[in-house]
């Protein structure tokens, strides 16, 4: 790794692990204020799938903090204990932002069938592409070639966190106008609300600007290198 591209990870380390902190506060925060409705994390998730005409999809409880996902291949929302269990802001917030993801897949979504052929390509890229640049790098000089192929798989990673974004904002967009439109939460609860998903998106959006930014730094090097020949 070149010291530019060290300088420019750990500026986006920091500023990731700033709003990850921040993101973890508001969560617990949030957390403490219990809904109007009552409702569980679970009972959140299976009433908006309901509402939403959608009834082949399992709402199931998983391991681990913040570890809440929506799988399209076996259509299923998997809720952290603290969100299915949860009867409060936080846990509503997280259920419902899964189940939008549920609800693109129900509308053929376009951003989120791209992203789903992506993955085994990104699988793939993530499991080498290490490796690869720092050969590229060792070898810059005598076989640039390599360095090429190391961008081309980075940018596969890049291009999937880029197309991540407007799968989550939406999925959120989903989940609050229907927290709005059921009326389980009062508005204060639904800012609370808001504000926490906000939050959440933001780490996506560190992360795909923090990858651009590496892969601009990679080509840089490459240019530099074909240059010198």
């Amino acid at each position: 790794m070149t010291p530019g591209i060290l300088f420019v990870s750990l500026i986006f380390v920091g500023i990731s692990m700033l709003v990850s902190y921040i993101l973890k506060s508001k969560f617990q925060a949030y957390s403490q204020i219990p809904t109007s409705s009552g409702l569980t994390g679970q009972q959140i998730a299976e009433k908006m799938l309901k509402d939403n005409q959608i009834y082949d999809v399992r709402v199931q409880a998983t391991e681990g903090f913040l570890s809440d996902h929506y799988n399209p291949a076996d259509r299923t929302v998997n809720l952290s204990p603290d969100v299915y269990y949860g009867a409060n802001v936080s846990a509503a917030a997280v259920a419902a932002h899964e189940c939008g993801h549920a609800v693109q897949h129900a509308a053929a979504y376009p951003w989120l069938g791209l992203r789903s052929r992506l993955v085994p390509i990104v699988q793939f890229s993530s499991s080498i592409v290490s490796w690869v640049l720092l050969g590229g790098i060792l070898l810059i000089n005598v076989f640039p070639q390599l360095l090429l192929g190391g961008i081309i798989l980075f940018a596969a990673t890049t291009l999937f966190s880029i197309i991540t974004l407007p799968v989550e904002f939406d999925a959120s967009r989903r989940a609050l106008a229907w927290l709005d439109r059921s009326q389980v939460m009062r508005p204060a609860e639904h800012d609370k609300a808001k504000n926490a998903l906000w939050w959440a998106a933001m780490t996506y959006v560190v992360a795909a600007l923090a990858s651009m930014a590496t892969l601009f730094q990679y080509i840089l090097i490459f240019m530099g290198a074909r240059n010198r020949d």
